[in-house]
């Protein structure tokens, strides 16, 4: 069996936020939360690490709606685990905050897309973000010294003047971690808010790139530059020039609500990324289910190891920078002949696109 160093948990795909930036508006899936028999199952797998890894809260949906959070994040914490955990804050009460820090959370990632209630209010379509600024000097009070508090953000055109702003907050809230990613564009209308072309990764530097990616933009390495000066910015800190898995690079595999695994967060969920003049769907792509079979025996299976093969390999058709075939409309087979799921179009192999 294969250890991760890191393993992303979908509690629920459920949220109490409709984002304008959200994959939901771009699928039509059942929505459910974790059943507990189905954590014990994980847990029994992590338990038979040689070295527990850190298990990240957090997929497409607000682990904060799950009912039983805090009793997760105990469990991980009592099988000798590091835990993180996103939330959008709005539900970061102070009976939450007390019960996650008793808990052992040792890190809070909280993400925020601008600096003013009505940037705020214009990405996530709704005016919560005084309350989730109370909320986090609050958690500062009660937490003291002893979890780390990070902040996530989605760059676009529509906030980029925020982002001076929300560096300004994170410094005010003693913010130790900073995850800036761009935007994709899950619907059309979230064409014009990129900060970078169809053509990505057409001039993409021999040495690779920092990330995120700004392209060869000189702004965005003196933006990287400071971050990484004043922050813990998200591992890997680079990719290479031919584009990588940035999943793979933290050896982490993604946990989904109902037990199927997958090797990244996007490939979690199918959705739609929109182009100028096309489109591609990205099926789900299941590696095994954890309902079927343990942890164990999923990731010592020969069709998980073929495909982290693949993947290490990373030698898929660059869909992004080609669309001379009907191909890239989904992420099925390409021209080099790999079948689903083919990674040469993905943005976060490319770098533009990012999570902690």
């Amino acid at each position: 069996m294969t250890d991760f160093k890191k393993i992303y948990v979908e509690l629920t795909n459920k949220c109490n936020l409709d984002c304008r930036t959200c994959m939901r508006n771009s699928w039509e899936e059942p929505m459910g939360i974790m059943e507990g028999d189905l954590f014990n199952r994980l847990m029994e797998g992590i338990r038979r690490f040689r070295t527990p890894p850190t298990i990240f809260f957090g997929g497409i949906g607000e682990p904060l709606v799950h009912p039983h959070a805090t009793e997760m994040i105990s469990a991980a914490k009592a099988a000798g685990c590091r835990a993180e955990m996103i939330t959008n804050g709005i539900l970061l009460t102070e009976a939450r905050a007390r019960s996650l820090i008793e808990a052992g959370l040792d890190t809070l990632w909280v993400s925020i897309d601008g600096a003013r209630p009505e940037s705020y209010l214009d990405v996530r379509l709704g005016d919560h973000l005084p309350i989730i600024l109370e909320n986090l000097k609050r958690w500062k009070k009660l937490s003291g010294t002893e979890t780390e508090l990070g902040i996530a953000m989605v760059l676009m055109d529509r906030n980029r003047e925020d982002l001076p702003k929300v560096i300004d907050l994170a410094e005010n809230l003693q913010v130790r971690r900073f995850s800036l990613s761009h935007v994709e564009a899950y619907t059309p209308s979230l064409l014009k808010e990129r900060l970078y072309s169809d053509a990505v990764g057409l001039e993409f530097p021999p040495e690779g790139v920092a990330l995120p990616s700004f392209e060869t933009d000189a702004k965005g390495a003196a933006l990287i530059k400071e971050l990484e000066q004043k922050f813990i910015l998200p591992e890997p800190r680079h990719l290479p020039a031919g584009g990588a898995c940035p999943f793979l690079l933290r050896e982490s595999i993604s946990i989904r609500w109902d037990g199927h695994i997958s090797p990244c967060l996007p490939l979690l969920h199918g959705h739609t990324v929109h182009f100028s003049d096309y489109s591609r769907f990205w099926n789900h792509f299941s590696l095994g289910s954890l309902k079927e079979d343990s942890l164990q025996e999923i990731t010592s299976s020969p069709f998980f190891t073929e495909f982290h093969k693949k993947l290490d390999e990373f030698d898929f058709a660059p869909c992004l920078t080609c669309n001379a075939c009907d191909l890239p409309s989904i992420n099925g087979e390409d021209c080099f002949g790999h079948t689903h799921p083919a990674c040469g179009g993905c943005l976060w192999a490319r770098g533009f696109i990012v999570c902690p």
